[in-house]
């Protein structure tokens, strides 16, 4: 598969976040419990996303080679980097290691990021049976420290998991935690070098606490389709997940309502048997 289209579907594919369009909904009648886990689960998936592109735009084109170049093009790179990451790769350790400037550094999602991120290679990056293993040091985003290892396997025929383990973000209102499975799967495009035809299903689960000490699982009931396409990009077309918090909430949130597997912005949120439709944000 093409590498561009690779690096910026999967990025934009995670950082969508499952549970981004819950802003829309009042608390009152979803409950402080399940969208404050909602809301910890899309900071979750972009944290994910965020760290994953990273490392796709650093990835050495050759791990046995330091001074091979970057497995992405240098536009992807400056695109993804800017002037403020600072990239090392010791090829006989096959290890990246990322310095944000320590003054701060502004990434194109407009936040401000600091410390490192360090991954270990155990093969070429993005061939079948590699994996690299991501972990994170005295690294914070927007001042709120970041945790946990996240390790991204592609075991072939279009087909990637990735795997986080205690990941945990503090705020000044508390600390949501999380551990999380998922698998992509590429099921059109791979034979262009457009980004334009590419769709992936997306299947797994996350369970994790949320800020306010409430324990919660996304489970995805029905695999999850992302349309890159014009108009569909930012949005899923079609699937369910359900969300289900200690406090005995359970909520599903259903990105094809009508059954259309249209390219708009309508979900709906079905809680306690009764669904509303929402627009997501």
């Amino acid at each position: 598969m093409k590498r561009n289209a690779y690096r910026t579907g999967f990025a934009m594919l995670v950082s969508t976040g499952l549970m981004a369009g819950f802003s829309s909904c009042s608390k009152d009648n979803l409950g402080v419990a399940t969208t404050t886990s909602a809301e910890d689960q899309a900071d979750a998936e972009g944290s994910d996303a965020a760290t994953l592109e990273y490392i796709d735009a650093n990835a050495p084109a050759d791990v046995n080679q330091a001074g091979a170049g970057t497995w992405a093009s240098a536009d992807d790179q400056r695109s993804v980097c800017g002037t403020c990451v600072t990239r090392t790769y010791n090829a006989a350790t096959r290890t990246l290691t990322l310095t944000f400037d320590a003054a701060g550094c502004v990434g194109r999602d407009g936040r401000v990021r600091r410390g490192q991120i360090v991954a270990v290679f155990s093969g070429q990056h993005r061939q079948p049976g590699s994996s690299v293993v991501v972990t994170l040091v005295n690294y914070s985003v927007n001042g709120n420290p970041h945790q946990g290892t996240r390790t991204l396997t592609y075991t072939g025929n279009s087909v990637y998991t990735l795997k986080v383990q205690d990941a945990s973000i503090t705020t000044p209102t508390g600390t949501a935690s999380w551990s999380s499975e998922r698998t992509y799967t590429q099921t059109a495009g791979q034979s262009t070098r457009t980004l334009l035809d590419d769709e992936f299903s997306v299947t797994g689960s996350v369970s994790g606490t949320n800020r306010k000490g409430v324990s919660f699982t996304a489970t995805i009931q029905q695999p999850l389709k992302k349309v890159f396409q014009r108009g569909c990009a930012r949005f899923f077309t079609a699937g369910t997940v359900e969300i289900k918090t200690s406090k005995e909430q359970t909520l599903l949130l259903n990105y094809d309502p009508a059954g259309t597997a249209a390219c708009d912005n309508i979900a709906s949120v079905t809680i306690n048997g009764r669904t509303r439709t929402i627009q997501l944000r």
